[in-house]
């Protein structure tokens, strides 16, 4: 304990210079960010405090966990479990053809369209890019597509899923910032079309400046009874993403009610389908306790490692500095936008919520600002961290999948002019919050 004795004698900015620097050594050793945020959490409670404060940090850690609408989180990564081990993404694809046409660019449209409904059905990222980069990708690379377009289309289309309701980002911001998650959903939805609609037409413009890089699909007219078959694709998806967010909307569900829908809704067109098997139901629960295990663990670090800091004194003085830095309010939002575009390149985005969140929502309502356009704000920014380099987990998702012949470097030069559409997306929030209309 005597090592621990003198932390208090830094005082706070000591203190919160030390716990940062810890923080980065370990996170750098390896450690997952999990356990590094409850080792520092635990030094610091003993070495600041003694042994007498750690009941008050489980306390945080437990209204953390317990949260009903935390319920709605392992719901809706179940419904992307069994989408990932269905053929109900491959069909949609297929239907979309219909969409796409005879349009030049019409595949990589189609690919984003799809992207928009997938993530209109579960809100999980990884899954996503993975399915198209299945699905859409080789077909975009037979067709001849530039392979930086098919690359950037299927990463970004992918990682709508982090704005478009029901957003997993946006539930654990709304659990943080302890705002409504469906006036959250209801802000984000457009937002969300928006940064869609800047990609569909980046494709059509780089399509019509440039024909080789997009070639139109050839072959003879859909025939009406094939035509017929491809749209049955669309109805149980469409059935699914109605179910889900119609129930949001329309007053009738709450988010977490309304995640047991959608994996109903989901299960239920396995069986329809004839594809429900038992194996793919104890293979989606088990990929489900993977994901939900590693939130739980990254939130219970977080949320000792906040409350820890909080009793410091620690989110007083980072306000007083963030606030400090300038008169304009403006300024200061910009600011920490840099610093969650900062710390999107090296954190994951759940641990960036629960650390900066408690410090800079305070601060955003000090200032006038609402809230749940600040989680809008956060979440588009979030997008920007999914494809940035050096650890943007889009690409490396892609790459899992992607043939041999494409490398990361590839991939992460296939996103830059998509990660400039992400910013632009931000910037227009920014300049007009009624986008986030709730």
């Amino acid at each position: 304990m005597e090592i621990f004795g003198s932390l208090q004698s830094l005082g706070i900015e000591g203190g919160t210079f030390v716990m940062f620097a810890m923080l980065l050594a370990l996170l750098v050793s390896g450690i997952p960010l999990a356990y590094v945020t409850l080792l520092v959490a635990l030094i610091f409670a003993l070495g600041w405090f003694g042994p007498m404060v750690v009941p008050l940090i489980t306390s945080r850690v437990y209204s953390f966990v317990s949260s009903f609408v935390f319920v709605s989180v392992p719901m809706f990564v179940l419904m992307a479990a069994i989408l990932d081990r269905s053929g109900i993404a491959r069909d949609l694809f297929d239907a979309m053809k219909l969409l796409a046409g005879r349009l030049r660019g019409g595949v990589a449209v189609q690919t984003i369209a799809v992207a928009v409904i997938l993530a209109a059905m579960s809100g999980i990222i990884g899954g996503e890019i993975v399915l198209l980069g299945l699905v859409a990708l080789p077909q975009m690379l037979r067709l001849g597509y530039d392979k930086h377009l098919a690359i950037g289309v299927v990463c970004a289309g992918g990682a709508l899923g982090t704005m478009v309701p029901p957003s997993i980002v946006l539930i654990i911001y709304g659990l943080t910032a302890n705002v409504s998650v469906g006036d959250l959903f209801t802000a984000a939805f457009l937002p969300g079309l928006m940064l869609a609609s800047f990609y569909v037409v980046y494709v059509l413009i780089r399509a019509h400046l440039n024909p080789a890089i997009a070639p139109v699909q050839e072959g003879p007219p859909v025939a009406m009874a094939e035509k017929i078959r491809l749209l049955k694709g669309l109805i149980l998806p469409l059935m699914v993403v109605t179910g889900v967010l119609g129930s949001i909307y329309a007053g009738i569900a709450s988010v977490t009610e309304a995640s047991a829908v959608g994996v109903a809704g989901v299960m239920l067109s396995t069986i329809v389908r004839g594809e429900f098997t038992l194996s793919l139901l104890k293979g989606a629960a088990l990929q489900t306790l993977r994901t939900v295990g590693m939130i739980v663990w990254i939130g219970i670090g977080a949320s000792a490692l906040v409350g820890v800091f909080n009793l410091m004194g620690g989110i007083k003085f980072v306000s007083d500095l963030i606030t400090g830095m300038s008169d304009n309010p403006t300024i200061i939002l910009l600011f920490m936008m840099l610093i969650l575009f900062i710390l999107g390149m090296f954190l994951d985005w759940v641990g960036i919520a629960l650390l900066t969140m408690p410090i800079f929502v305070p601060i955003i309502t000090s200032l006038g600002y609402d809230p749940v356009w600040f989680g809008v704000l956060f979440c588009m920014n979030m997008q920007v961290s999914f494809l940035s380099p050096p650890f943007g987990p889009a690409a490396f998702y892609l790459k899992s999948v992607a043939p041999p012949d494409i490398s990361l470097a590839t991939i992460f030069r296939a996103l830059v002019p998509f990660i400039g559409m992400q910013i632009l997306a931000l910037a227009m929030l920014i300049l007009f919050p009624a986008i986030a209309w709730h």
